[in-house]
């Protein structure tokens, strides 16, 4: 029975995710868990550059990146104490950056950085959550970090790769004047870098030529054979990327009418073809959603899957069909239901709001 209620709690959280898909951030690089150091410096309302004082709690701030200069020379840094700082001290020519946001009297430190990095620091440092920027802010702070991506000072590479992974894929495709297909290569061979992966596979496929076509090919070749969807969502989207919309066939085949497909790997199929859909530009939204369809006669028990999107886009061709599956006998699957309940309450048809009104979403769900 636990186990039961964990997988509803995964399929719904699937879902969840899916009706953010037309936000800002790409969802295929982001990852569950606390915030990141990229996100904590672009919302902090205050940022500063100091080093420690004989007082382990307390630091001297040296400059300020963000906000107003403190009005006492120290401040007071709580958790975490980060690796880089052994015995009161930081690498050699080198600071802490911390931040603060109101009213919170207590900096938290994020890491050691070099004094040169202040300006680069501040441009990043802007008091804005991901999704209040606009496309354009986001297209300046990609090519912002993109040459600061793998530095050699730990801190600046993971707060470089901290935008990129929370970057809309639209921003992310307007990297690649300043990419280097060789790095991202390298970077996808380092086994240190894994966790890095899904990010510079979508950079990859930005950046690459016909080499990486054929790579691509041959691991996506394997992951079919072995069912394995570690990383397949930007795999396809570097695939679709780099082959246009005639390869668009081939993932209707392997992925949205082969019902031998696992649930992970048909959600990961969805995922690239959702963020493709947002970014409207190799892979036209028209043709994303045609592959929508054929997904929701093959899969018509999880067919709500795509019912965000299609909600998000204001496409409403697809009530008749959600509709009669709603008065069918077909066992939908709990987060597919209330998605399509979602839908079918925000279309424009007075009949198929009616019908979701009614419906229960409980009664005939899948448990």
């Amino acid at each position: 029975m636990i186990r039961k209620r964990q997988t509803r709690r995964s399929l719904l959280a699937a879902v969840l995710l899916c009706m953010s898909a037309a936000a800002a951030a790409c969802p295929i690089c982001l990852g569950a868990g606390q915030s990141t150091k990229a996100e904590q410096l672009a919302d902090a309302q205050h940022a500063v550059l100091a080093v420690p004082t004989a007082d382990a709690s307390r630091f001297r701030v040296i400059e300020v990146i963000r906000g107003e200069r403190p009005s006492t020379s120290t401040i007071e840094g709580g958790y975490p104490r980060v690796a880089p700082v052994t015995d009161g001290k930081v690498p050699k020519g080198q600071m802490l950056l911390l931040v603060r946001d109101d009213p919170l009297p207590t900096w938290v430190i994020l890491g050691a950085i070099g004094k040169e990095e202040s300006a680069w620091l501040r441009r990043l440092a802007v008091g804005k959550h991901a999704d209040e920027l606009s496309a354009e802010e986001w297209r300046a702070r990609v090519a912002l970090v993109v040459p600061f991506l793998e530095n050699r000072q730990p801190l600046v590479a993971e707060i470089a790769y901290g935008n990129i992974a929370a970057a809309p894929y639209a921003a992310v495709r307007t990297a690649k004047p300043r990419l280097d297909a060789r790095a991202v290569r390298a970077w996808l061979a380092d086994p240190e870098l894994a966790e890095r992966h899904r990010a510079y596979l979508l950079l990859l496929g930005v950046s690459g030529n016909a080499r990486d076509v054929a790579a691509i090919e041959q691991r996506l070749e394997a992951a079919w054979k072995s069912g394995d969807a570690t990383n397949l969502a930007s795999m396809l989207a570097a695939d679709l990327e780099l082959r246009g919309v005639a390869r668009m066939t081939w993932v209707d085949e392997k992925f949205l009418r082969d019902r031998a497909r696992s649930t992970a790997e048909i959600e990961a199929a969805l995922l690239a073809l959702s963020v493709h859909a947002n970014a409207n530009d190799a892979i036209p939204r028209e043709r994303v959603i045609q592959s929508y369809r054929v997904f929701m006669k093959a899969h018509p028990d999880i067919a709500g899957y795509v019912a965000p999107d299609l909600a998000a886009w204001q496409y409403w061709d697809a009530v008749p069909e959600y509709v009669a599956l709603m008065k069918s006998d077909v066992r939908q699957q709990f987060p597919s239901r209330l998605a399509i309940l979602a839908y079918l309450r925000q279309s424009p048809s007075g009949e198929a709001r009616e019908l979701a009104l009614q419906t229960q979403a409980l009664p005939g769900a899948r448990r």
